[in-house]
């Protein structure tokens, strides 16, 4: 009798086992795609005219750090360490007249933070990277180049005025405004991007960052670039370059965190 019983325990026990493998597995395999975010979720809503030569270098294997030099930070606030998703949005000209399409791009990286696929929302817009044969062909952007200035050579501390802006600033934007002339560039997009460490409130990192890409792209303006070009934007405290340790705000603390304390300048166009 006890031999039968245990023999009977034996059975339900496989049996719930080979139900929770069943579900396990159901589970995986069911498991739905990471979904693309609300474009209006995103700090940059108005998307960025995107070097379509750089998307065609996009591939399986690439680090974070060479997805960054080809497209910048993630469009929207899902961090750029410890995470495996960054989401864009990028505009392509459709060859007719001023009109763009704006495409919402998703890449996604394996365990090891490489990247392990790309896909757009709509698939469609593939072909504005890579466009068949037989369509027209789409006008080129050759020229990019990203700019990244350290926010405390920009402005005073705690600052974000035209007024306070230090004179070596000044000096690196108009240096950039002379280059872009030199080369004769035709501007398609400008897109001034402010970034704060940790320190302080999120609030008050986000009101930061967006006065301090709103004063360079005054003074972008001022230099003779195109205004309707030139876009700014706040990203706040979202999209640290550096992990620092430490709660209490001490100097090596304000040191460590140096790096994300910047402004980002990304200019596109052609010669």
């Amino acid at each position: 009798m006890k031999r039968s019983i245990m023999k009977l325990n034996n059975l339900w026990a496989a049996v719930y086992a080979g139900v929770l493998l069943l579900v396990a597995g159901s589970a995986l395999a069911e498991d739905p795609p990471e979904k693309f975010p609300d474009r209006d979720s995103s700090y940059m809503q108005e998307g960025t005219f995107v070097s379509t030569e750089n998307l065609r270098n996009m591939g399986p294997g690439l680090s974070k750090t060479q997805v960054y030099d080809l497209l910048g930070v993630p469009h929207f606030h899902e961090g750029v360490f410890n995470v495996r998703v960054w989401n864009y949005i990028f505009n392509f000209r459709t060859g007719k007249n001023n009109e763009y399409v704006t495409c919402q791009f998703m890449v996604n990286y394996d365990s090891n933070y490489h990247v392990a696929s790309t896909r757009w929302k709509d698939p469609d817009c593939q072909k504005y990277v890579n466009p068949p044969g037989s369509t027209t062909v789409l006008a080129d952007q050759p020229y990019h180049q990203r700019v990244t200035l350290a926010a405390d050579g920009l402005f005073a501390f705690g600052k974000s005025g035209l007024a306070d802006l230090t004179g070596p600033g000044r000096e690196k934007i108009d240096s950039l405004v002379s280059q872009l002339k030199q080369d004769g560039v035709k501007l398609t997009s400008v897109v001034v991007t402010g970034h704060t460490d940790r320190i302080g409130t999120e609030t008050a990192n986000f009101t930061l960052s967006k006065a301090r890409a709103e004063t360079i792209r005054s003074y972008l303006v001022q230099q003779g670039l195109d205004d309707k070009a030139i876009k700014a934007y706040g990203a706040g405290l979202s999209q640290p370059l550096v992990q620092c340790e430490g709660e209490a705000v001490t100097p090596q603390l304000v040191q460590c965190l140096q790096p994300n304390r910047r402004v980002e300048i990304e200019v596109l166009g052609e010669k």
